[in-house]
């Protein structure tokens, strides 16, 4: 029998607390509340004053949740909480608030991994996912190429992964240095609009012919941006320039593996999930790239794409209509959980749904 329960996401692992609802692949209603204002100064994510405030935003974010899904407590059927990878504080706040949920509702626990909700959000947009795709995540800290089939049940397929810095950190890094503000995957977003992506020749990390097809290396772009921008008299850096040559680098590189995998795997859907999927050229060059190779490209609304709760009950919803059993509610967070499972502590069979 396939299960229809109302699922609660929590998500914590960073600097956004999030909640959503989910039921039967239907977003019913979300709410994420950031402090990211609060890192800014610092240049970067301090994780103390990340986990103080999901202590003050996982209940009104919860709360805002349901009311905007027009639901109660009382209508939610199982909770699913991040419980790695991530920050150690920050996972440790929304784990606890999850299990106080599910003890109190009396309901079912999932511990979902992190990275599997920024592939589960697509189908909030669009549906089931293709058995198989490619799936390209793309964050502040993670770039890999992926190859899914049922998320639920199968183990994910690690193609490739980042050897060093991910795209996202690559932008902070040089956002940074280029005086941009911080986060800086917006801010060099923002600037290469009135930039020109040919003015600076950029390198192309891990894209000759002896490398691997499917690795990712940032540091070497990171590094060369980093030359480039010292090389100018104060004052006299062509931000917009630069910020359009790294931002056409990086998405050259990620949207050339990414085609390349699906080519060679024979599949004709790619993903493109994480933070950094909301850049704007990185969204236009995948599109235009799986046009021309008969590709069909799926990748969430920027609302979906960096951290939120939906996501996280999206794979919750998942589980729950896989028959996978809950988790133990003495369940632990793991920090630097490789992406194996989409459910952290996998049961070795699952029910399989009617």
């Amino acid at each position: 029998m396939t299960v229809h329960r109302i699922v609660l996401g929590i998500e914590s692992s960073c600097d956004e607390t999030g909640a959503g609802l989910v039921r039967d692949g239907r977003l019913l209603g979300h709410a994420v509340a950031s402090s990211m204002d609060e890192h800014a100064r610092f240049g970067g994510v301090v994780p103390e004053i990340a986990a103080r405030a999901h202590v003050h935003a996982l209940g009104p974010v919860v709360r805002t949740a349901l009311d905007r899904a027009g639901l109660g407590p009382g209508d939610i059927g199982a909770v699913a909480v991040t419980t790695g990878p991530g920050l150690s504080g920050a996972l440790q706040v929304g784990l606890a608030g999850a299990k106080g949920l599910a003890y109190a509702l009396d309901v079912p626990l999932y511990g979902v991994h992190h990275l599997a909700g920024h592939v589960a959000a697509d189908t909030l947009e669009h549906g089931p996912l293709p058995d198989p795709c490619v799936v390209l995540i793309v964050s502040g800290g993670h770039t890999s190429l992926l190859l899914v089939r049922d998320l639920a049940r199968d183990p994910i397929t690690h193609l490739g992964d980042t050897l060093d810095d991910a795209a996202g950190e690559c932008f902070d890094k040089v956002a940074r240095v280029f005086g941009l503000p911080y986060p800086g995957g917006p801010a060099v977003d923002r600037a290469a609009r009135t930039g020109s992506p040919g003015a600076v020749s950029f390198p192309r990390p891990l894209t000759g012919p002896r490398d691997d097809p499917y690795a990712f290396s940032f540091s070497g772009l990171k590094t060369a941006a980093a030359r480039w921008a010292e090389g100018h008299a104060e004052g006299t850096l062509p931000v917009a320039d630069g910020a359009a040559a790294l931002q056409e680098a990086v998405a050259d590189v990620l949207t050339r593996k990414a085609v390349a995998a699906c080519a060679a795997h024979g599949v004709g859907t790619l993903v493109v999930v994480g933070g950094v999927a909301a850049n704007s050229r990185v969204r236009a060059l995948a599109d235009e790239r799986c046009r021309a190779a008969g590709i069909t490209l799926r990748v969430p609304p920027p609302g979906l794409c960096t951290d939120n709760g939906a996501m996280i009950a999206a794979v919750g919803d998942l589980l729950v209509r896989a028959g996978a059993e809950p988790a133990p509610l003495d369940v632990s967070i793991d920090p630097s959980a490789p992406l194996e499972y989409a459910a952290l502590h996998p049961a070795t069979t699952f029910a399989r749904a009617a």
